[in-house]
């Protein structure tokens, strides 16, 4: 392909320009949001019902009757809750608002006769059933854990907000309440229940509306979420890894982060050929593929195809992390999207490696220290390691990650030791103590997955933390030495982000912007370790190969951003399963992936 990015035609600019949310939607879902709001305000602040904008307070949807607070909070609520889903197209937002707004405008006629009531409730719903066509959006992947993560949000802010209804009555409560018993009649309001606070006249009835409405609210959405068709997260089926397994065979040697295309918590679309795949997992309504195209060069267009008429389908935003130069020419070309340099990628050939030489002369003199402290290496390939002592190490590495959840999607394959994965390459570091460990001797394991026939990626890096500093550059010393006896000339190490700006910045002469630009990323790496990945590549005098994010506009990085630190599991802002039920789902997993491996070995 050209060195530069193809020009885009104008039928990928008409068919795969990305599923970007339209004009009336957008405006719908933020109306949407502002009645919310002002239906909230109403219903909680009684200075803003009496205040200039108590003629508008009074005629919003659902502000009517006896129980016009509990009603309005009820209202705002709701109405907030769709408006993100409206925003997204969403078809079951649209179901949901098309039945609330009548009911609210016929409520207003009915108990009100307010004819300005019902024009507002009428001027949302007549765009939503005239563009309805726009809202087609499939529901986002979820659990049952969903409704738990509802509920705890719901209450937590139900409390608040019920604080805040039950302070905002100053002159009304009698006596003096303390913190702890405006709290109490909070809790007690959710359920119903009058509490230990009183007020005059009718004051008590509208914070015991406006407290159940909360109550009720907080239960019918969580009852909803728990109860509604599960859609979870698509996940590679066996017929699917082994379509992919089939491609990485003839294309894997094309790109190095082919092989983590077999992470069993992504999905996968095909081209309507079968030549070609894109795998993707969906984070905070962000579709994220990461790496290239698998498979042949030519039917990539039609796997990129899929994946946006998939994004499209959902209203998901599209996101390519960590695509090589020629990946990210073709996803320009093909949808029209824009790509953006991201970091740089640390290949190391193995024939020109070398321990000599000044450059070499710290990771040479650690070597040298930690083999004279009594370590040894082992280089192996899965297949030959023996059951028992597989498992010891799959249970190492998993003590040793050091936090709660499994790091790394674009480059991380996200299991160690299974059975299908025979090609995957190990390195671990040994050393006999007087006092054997809960692993015996093993203090280190590095784990390599197949670039090719020729290739090794690096997975990841676990060490014990009681062994001597060093023990990953030993490692990859002794992965690089040992490369030529399994027929690799090639190995590729971690990704280092923003390396070209790191590198420039030191640099005498670097300007004032670009100097502030790598004090940012030294200051952020105190918590995402750019600069230390940086350092820790650069030992090894590897070529750097530049990684590409491809994204639809720029105000979609933020929120792309985001929703790869959390696929790579720097970020979590969903609720976790129990341990015990990550150790069980893991467990049924297994006998599944034997099973495949066996199949494919009767096959072979």
């Amino acid at each position: 392909m050209s060195g530069g990015v193809p020009s885009r035609s104008s039928r990928a600019r008409r068919i795969l320009r990305g599923p970007r949310p339209e004009a009336v939607p957008v405006l719908v879902g933020r109306a949407a949001a502002l009645v919310g709001v002002l239906d909230i305000a109403a219903g909680v602040f009684p200075r803003f019902r009496h205040s200039r904008m108590h003629a508008i307070a009074e005629v919003l949807p659902g502000s009517f009757g006896p129980f016009a607070a509990a009603l309005s909070l009820s209202a705002g609520v709701l109405l907030l809750v769709l408006a993100h889903g409206l925003k997204r197209c969403k078809r079951r937002a649209w179901r949901a608002a098309v039945a609330l707004l009548p009911a609210g405008a016929a409520a207003q006629f009915a108990y009100r006769h307010s004819v300005i009531g019902v024009l507002i409730a009428v001027a949302l719903l007549v765009p939503l059933l005239i563009h309805r066509d726009e809202f087609a959006a499939l529901p986002d992947p979820r659990s049952r854990w969903r409704a738990l993560a509802n509920f705890i949000l719901m209450s937590a802010s139900s409390l608040v907000l019920g604080l805040v209804i039950v302070s905002v009555h100053p002159h009304r409560t009698i006596g003096d309440p303390s913190l702890a018993d405006r709290l109490t009649h909070v809790v007690y309001g959710l359920f119903g229940f009058e509490g230990p606070v009183d007020y005059q006249g009718n004051t008590s009835w509208t914070v015991a509306f406006s407290l159940g409405a909360l109550g009720w609210i907080t239960a019918v959405t969580s009852i909803y979420l728990a109860f509604r068709p599960e859609h979870p997260a698509a996940r590679l089926t066996e017929e699917d890894e082994s379509r992919l397994r089939a491609l990485l065979e003839k294309h894997g040697r094309r790109d190095s982060l082919g092989h983590f295309a077999l992470r069993r918590d992504k999905a996968v679309v095909f081209s309507p050929s079968g030549k070609a795949a894109v795998t993707y997992r969906v984070v905070s309504g962000v579709m994220l593929a990461s790496g290239d195209p698998v498979g042949d060069v030519e039917a990539w267009p039609g796997a990129i195809e899929r994946f946006m008429d998939e994004a499209k389908a959902h209203s998901w935003t599209p996101a390519v992390m960590g695509c090589s130069e020629t990946g990210g020419e073709v996803w320009t070309r093909e949808t029209g999207l824009d790509a953006l340099e991201l970091g740089d990628e640390a290949v190391v050939d193995v024939a020109d490696f070398s321990l000599a030489g000044r450059a070499m002369r710290n990771v040479r003199q650690m070597v040298k220290r930690i083999e004279r402290a009594g370590y040894e290496t082992r280089v192996r390939r899965i297949r030959d390691l023996g059951d028992a002592e597989l498992e010891r190490i799959r249970r190492a590495a998993e003590d040793w990650r050091g936090t709660d959840t499994e790091r790394g999607f674009s480059m991380a394959l996200g299991r160690v030791g299974d059975a299908a994965d025979g090609d995957c390459l190990i390195a671990t570091a040994h050393k006999q103590d007087d006092e054997p460990g809960e692993y015996g001797d093993l203090k280190a394991v590095l784990h390599f997955v197949p670039w090719g026939e020729d290739g090794a990626s690096l997975d990841l890096m676990r060490r014990d933390r009681s062994a001597d500093p060093g023990m990953n550059e030993l490692l990859i010393v002794a992965a690089l030495q040992a490369a030529p006896k399994f027929g690799i000339t090639r190995i590729s190490l971690n990704f280092a982000m923003f390396r070209s700006a790191l590198a420039r910045g030191e640099k005498i002469g670097a300007g004032p912007v670009l100097r502030a630009w790598r004090g940012l990323l030294v200051f952020l790496s105190r918590w995402f370790q750019i600069e230390s990945l940086y350092k820790f590549n650069a030992k090894f005098q590897p070529r750097w190969e530049p990684r590409f994010v491809v994204y639809r506009n720029t105000a979609d990085l933020p929120r792309i951003g985001l929703a790869a630190m959390q696929a790579e599991g720097f970020v979590n802002l969903a609720l976790p399963l129990p341990r015990f039920l990550r150790r069980r789902r893991a467990a049924a997993e297994r006998p599944c992936t034997h099973a495949m491996a066996e199949r494919d070995v009767r096959a072979a």
